[in-house]
C-alpha cells in the first residue's frame, strides 16, 4: 500500500490554491462570548510614501458569533431566515430575529428544524448566518455515533485500513446536501459510483472535471436503463462545505439529486473514510493537496472497480454497472 499511494501522490496531486483559507483568515477563539474574529486581507490604492502601482493590505475583522436555535420561519425569495435563537453570552439575549443565509442554506432550511451556525453582525445592522449544520438530537447522535464507530474501525484495521477492491466498505454515516443523515447502509442493494471532490477546487482538470463525469455517468446510466444506481460525492473539505454548500454546488451545476448524494459531516469521520479508500488530502499552508479516486461499489457493499486520477471514462463504469 506504501508503494502505490506514492504513486498515485506523485501522479495525481495537484496543489490547489484556497483564496479564503489563508493564514490570515484563520481563527481566534474568544471564549468569553463564544466570538470568533476572523481576519481577511484586503486590498487598497497606495498611500502617501508608497510606490505608485503597489498593493497594500488592510486586514479587516469579521467577528462570528457561535449560535444554536430553531427556524421559525423561510423566505427563500429574499433569502432570509427567521430564527429563534439562544442566548449569546456576552452579546445579545435570546430572541426572535431575521437572519440573511446563502441560497442553498435558503433552500434546505425547514421551519422547525434546530440548528447551529456562525453568527456575522454587519455595520449596517444586518446580520448573517454562515456554516449552518442540523442540530437536532436525533440527527447528531446518529452522526456522532458513525463518526466513533468509524474511528474505532479505521484504528483496529490499522496499516491495513485501505480498503482494496473486492473489500466491503466501511459504516458510516454523514449529512447529505439537504441536510438529512445517509447511513451506508441505505445503499445496499444497488450500484454505488462514489467520488471525491470538494466545492472551492478551482483547477478545472480536478475536481469540477470529476463532478461533470460523475453527471455524464448519471445521464449514461438513466438512458441504459440500469436500475438501482446511486451517485454520490463526499467532500474533502467538510470544514467549508455543509449541507447549504452542497446544496448551492448541485444547483448550479444542474446536478439531479433524485440519486446523487453529496456528502459531508465531521472532519474526523471524513479523514477515516479518506484514509480507507486510499485518498490523500492534506492542508499544506494554503494549498489543499489532494488525489481523484473513484469508486464503484456494489450491491453487496463491496467495491467492484476504482479509478485513480482524472483519466476516467463515464461509459467504463456504466458498462460496469450493467454487469
Amino acid at each position: 500500500m506504501k508503494s502505490y499511494a506514492a504513486v498515485i501522490w506523485v501522479g495525481a496531486t495537484w496543489s490547489l490554491g484556497l483564496v479564503a483559507c489563508s493564514p490570515a483568515e484563520k481563527s481566534v477563539q474568544v471564549k468569553d462570548v463564544g466570538k470568533t474574529t476572523t481576519t481577511a486581507p484586503v486590498s487598497s490604492v497606495p498611500g502617501q510614501g508608497e510606490t505608485e502601482g503597489a498593493t497594500t493590505v488592510k486586514v479587516v475583522a469579521a467577528e462570528r458569533y457561535a449560535l444554536t436555535g430553531e427556524i421559525v420561519s423561510v423566505d427563500l425569495a429574499k433569502k432570509v431566515l427567521v430564527v429563534f435563537h439562544d442566548e449569546i453570552k456576552g452579546y445579545m439575549p435570546a430572541i426572535t430575529m431575521e437572519f440573511l443565509v446563502s441560497s442553498g442554506d435558503a433552500a434546505g432550511a425547514k421551519p422547525g428544524q434546530k440548528i447551529r451556525a456562525e453568527m456575522i453582525p454587519s455595520k449596517d445592522g444586518d446580520f448573517r448566518l454562515e456554516k449552518i449544520w442540523p442540530n437536532d438530537t436525533a440527527t447528531t447522535s446518529a452522526v456522532a455515533a458513525g463518526a466513533m464507530q468509524l474511528r474505532q474501525d479505521t484504528f483496529t484495521r490499522g496499516k491495513n485500513a485501505y480498503r482494496e477492491v473486492g473489500e466491503a466498505i466501511p459504516d458510516f454515516a454523514l449529512f447529505d446536501q439537504e441536510g438529512r443523515v445517509v447511513q451506508s447502509g441505505r445503499f445496499r442493494g444497488k450500484m454505488v459510483l462514489m467520488n471525491f471532490i470538494f466545492t472551492r477546487c478551482p483547477v478545472v482538470t480536478m475536481c469540477p472535471a470529476s463532478t461533470t463525469k460523475m453527471i455524464a455517468a448519471q445521464k449514461m446510466a438513466a438512458e441504459a436503463e440500469a436500475k438501482e444506481i446511486e451517485f454520490v460525492s463526499i467532500t474533502l473539505e467538510p470544514a467549508y462545505d455543509t449541507p447549504g454548500v452542497l446544496k448551492e454546488y448541485a444547483v448550479a451545476r444542474g446536478i439531479d439529486t433524485e440519486n446523487f448524494s453529496l456528502l459531508t459531516g465531521p472532519e474526523a469521520a471524513v479523514r477515516d473514510l479518506l484514509t480507507q479508500f486510499g485518498v490523500i488530502a492534506e492542508l499544506k499552508g494554503d494549498l489543499l493537496q489532494h488525489t481523484l479516486t473513484t469508486l464503484l461499489i456494489g450491491p453487496d457493499g463491496k467495491i467492484v472497480h476504482r479509478a485513480d486520477g482524472s483519466a476516467w471514462e463515464p461509459k467504463e463504469f456504466v458498462a460496469r454497472m450493467r454487469k
